[in-house]
């Protein structure tokens, strides 16, 4: 459940936000286990771990209960996809999945992360900045654990896509908007990024000062 303080998210839309945004994470870790070919412990970690990761950070900078420890859904619900992952085939998860499932997560996360973020007395700024932090750092010890280069030292466009959901959400609560339709058009711009950048391996411009 959200904490009361909550209230200027709508209830209606605060939950389903949140175990979306985890459950996508919890997927996309245990498929980056599962590539390789990991036991079910490993995989239920990886989606706990991914899943829960970010929003732990989060909580902690801002002084809120760390969810999941008060909450049994979010552990539930990563272990749930663990399972599913490791009884599905492989080819059902081939191709990019991953990178799609991550997408998601990214988009959801960032957005509730901020809405977080501002019920908690953030200011908009660090707010905006809390919903990039629980939505990336999830991924990020996803790839450290995977043994992968972080997808956050790769020119391609992803803490980008976190920033401009979490960025837009508060831009848009600040200019009045109710908070439903700000979640929705905030999560769907920072997802519509993400596809690009999946899509048409766009990136962004790399140093290049050096030597």
């Amino acid at each position: 459940m959200l904490p009361p303080v909550l209230n200027q998210f709508p209830l209606a839309i605060g939950p389903w936000l949140d175990l979306v945004g985890l459950a996508v994470f919890a997927a996309s870790g245990a498929l980056a286990a599962a590539k390789r070919g990991q036991t079910i412990v490993t995989l239920s970690f990886f989606a706990l771990v991914t899943g829960v990761g970010g929003g732990t950070v989060r909580d902690l900078l801002i002084g809120a209960p760390v969810f999941w420890v008060h909450d049994s859904r979010a552990a539930a619900v990563c272990l749930i996809v663990a399972f599913v992952i490791w009884i599905t085939p492989e080819r059902w998860w081939r191709g990019q999945a991953l990178d799609w499932f991550d997408a998601l997560g990214l988009a959801a996360y960032a957005v509730f992360g901020a809405a977080k973020a501002l019920a908690y007395g953030v200011p908009p700024v660090p707010a905006a900045l809390m919903g990039v932090v629980a939505a990336c750092v999830g991924g990020i010890i996803r790839d450290v654990l995977a043994g992968e280069p972080s997808i956050i030292m790769r020119p391609e466009i992803y803490v980008t896509a976190a920033a401009l959901a979490a960025a837009l959400y508060v831009g848009l609560i600040a200019g009045g908007a109710p908070p439903p339709l700000a979640a929705i058009v905030a999560a769907s711009a920072g997802f519509a990024l993400r596809a690009a950048a999946i899509s048409w391996k766009l990136a962004l411009p790399a140093y290049r000062g050096r030597g």
